[in-house]
């Protein structure tokens, strides 16, 4: 989104990559390729949650939807996409991974366009070897379409400023739509961009006309958003993020460069911060001569729009989540990471020394894989190691129990659609979890009122099944004091799993025996 400077001196950089950069960008595709089609891990709530409520009548989906807390573009996707390919674990996670492998040329087109060859090739290399793009390939979640668009709609701005034509004005406003109705934090995106654009409208007489078709097809894509907006509103008013506390913009900071590193495994901090500190290069570095780079406090071309645009969001999501006791998750910076991405690749050309421009793309390319495949061999759940043990026991009769509901998604998704599963505290299905005034119905719980209608459904001599976990926000020692009242009647008690802190979603999973005579 900057001026003529910054594509002069994008087009400057047309040399011919050394050997070892190519080299570097070759293992970060095929590795990043690789790494987006292998995920052995089961299906976790969230994944689990996305698979069940998608396989609803196409009907039936936005419904589900206002008890959930998303908009319905990727369900309605995943719903078709599960048609054509099927149902198991890598077919669902497939469409993620399609996403992801589309992100890559985006990439590298976004990067050429905004400061050429070298650029495109380095901006195709993070993307490729990022482990956020990685991990969220690798989920039957929203947020590598997400990803997929932003960059699409950052390459549409950068074309539509030079030339604002009908085609192009119209794939911005049906880009904007579908990031509307995939995810809520593209509501921030949008505003930062708009403010973004207004700037350019404002100083600059050049691009005045463009900018402002831009926000007209903008504006075109947000009414297209306009029909969901009453299911926003009950969403908004009932189900929020009850999962976790509201947070302090500091703390989105440190969570999103943990998270663009790769997230809460070993050192993943160093990716995210390399990566971090390469796209400041990007907005404040300018090369002098081969081994030095000047500083310009006041940034340089060509990407300013773009990190002012990343800089908005964050702290316009961040203001507005705190007001509203939201909470924040790393993956929400999946309306930012493109950019983030690009930024740090335009600040990784501005280093004119080949060697050490190789170090540090060896730094990102190499730790981020390595960060990326042991997110991808780790276990994201224990709902399958639940799942064995409950079959190998299981008899005609039996109760099995999650206790909170939300571990029945992935349980139910492991033991397969003839295995009931209740969800406490309602004892209703457990395949989907209601959201809605959750805080509120939970404290209004009594767990020994739960355990005496989990008895009148479980006869004297069957067993009774409970998968459960301690620490979960808004039912804090209600399972614990679930599985003390059922074993006040049933002494036989066998804790068949433990949970396992290492696994991000541990649970215990407790037989109780029949009941004491």
């Amino acid at each position: 989104m900057s001026g003529p400077e910054g594509a002069a001196s994008g087009a400057a950089r047309t040399g011919r990559a050394p050997r070892v950069e190519l080299a570097l960008i070759g293992i970060a595709v095929v590795g990043g390729v690789a790494l987006r089609a292998w995920s052995p891990s089961p299906l976790w709530l969230d994944e689990a949650l996305s698979v069940h409520i998608a396989r609803l009548p196409l009907a039936e989906i936005p419904e589900a939807l206002r008890h959930d807390g998303h908009p319905p573009l990727y369900y309605a996707l995943l719903h078709g996409w599960m048609a054509m390919v099927g149902e198991g674990d890598a077919a669902v996670r497939g469409l993620s991974g399609a996403f992801g492998l589309l992100l890559l040329p985006v990439a590298w087109a976004l990067g050429r366009e905004i400061s050429g060859p070298r650029a495109a090739r380095l901006a195709l290399a993070l993307a490729a070897a990022s482990p956020f793009a990685v991990r969220y390939s690798t989920e039957t979640r929203m947020y590598s379409l997400v990803m997929l668009l932003v960059a699409v709609g950052a390459l549409l701005v950068r074309r539509g400023l030079r030339s604002p034509s009908v085609p192009v004005l119209g794939a911005l406003a049906t880009i904007t739509a579908a990031l509307l109705l995939t995810h809520y934090w593209a509501m921030w995106l949008g505003a930062a961009v708009a403010l973004v654009l207004l700037a350019v409208a404002r100083r600059d007489p050049e691009r005045r006309r463009a900018a402002v078709r831009l926000l007209a097809a903008l504006a075109a894509g947000a009414a297209a958003f306009l029909a969901w907006v009453p299911s926003l509103l009950v969403q908004a008013a009932h189900t929020g993020t009850p999962w976790a506390p509201p947070t302090r913009p500091s703390v989105i900071v440190a969570v999103t460069l943990t998270d663009l590193g790769g997230g809460f495994v070993r050192d993943a901090e160093i990716v995210g911060v390399a990566l971090a500190l390469l796209a400041l290069l990007g907005l404040f570095a300018r090369p002098v001569d081969r081994v030095r780079l000047e500083l310009d406090l006041r940034t340089v071309p060509p990407m300013r729009g773009e990190a002012a645009v990343v800089g908005l969001t964050l702290g316009i999501g961040a203001t507005i989540g705190y007001l509203g006791s939201s909470t924040y998750a790393g993956r929400y910076a999946a309306v930012v990471v493109p950019l983030i991405l690009v930024l740090a690749a335009v600040g990784l050309s501005r280093i004119e020394h080949d060697g050490a421009r190789a170090a540090l793309l060896a730094t990102v390319v190499l730790g981020g894989l390595a960060v990326a495949a042991v997110n991808a061999a780790d276990d994201r759940t224990q709902a399958a190691a639940h799942a064995s043990a409950i079959e190998a026991q299981l008899a005609p009769g039996d109760v099995v129990v999650a206790c909170p509901d939300q571990l029945g998604p992935s349980l139910i998704r492991a033991l397969g659609d003839d295995v009931e599963v209740l969800a406490y505290p309602t004892l209703q299905d457990a395949t989907l979890v209601d959201w809605t005034d959750y805080a509120e119905r939970n404290a209004a719980t009594s767990p020994a009122a739960v355990a005496t209608a989990i008895e009148a459904r479980a006869d004297d001599d069957a067993a009774i099944f409970v998968t459960w976990g301690g620490d979960y926000r808004t039912l804090e020692g209600q399972c614990q004091a679930l599985v003390s009242a059922l074993q006040a009647r049933r002494p036989q008690r066998s804790d068949l799993v433990a949970a396992d802190g290492a696994v991000f979603e541990h649970a215990t999973l407790t037989r109780l025996g029949p009941v004491a005579r």
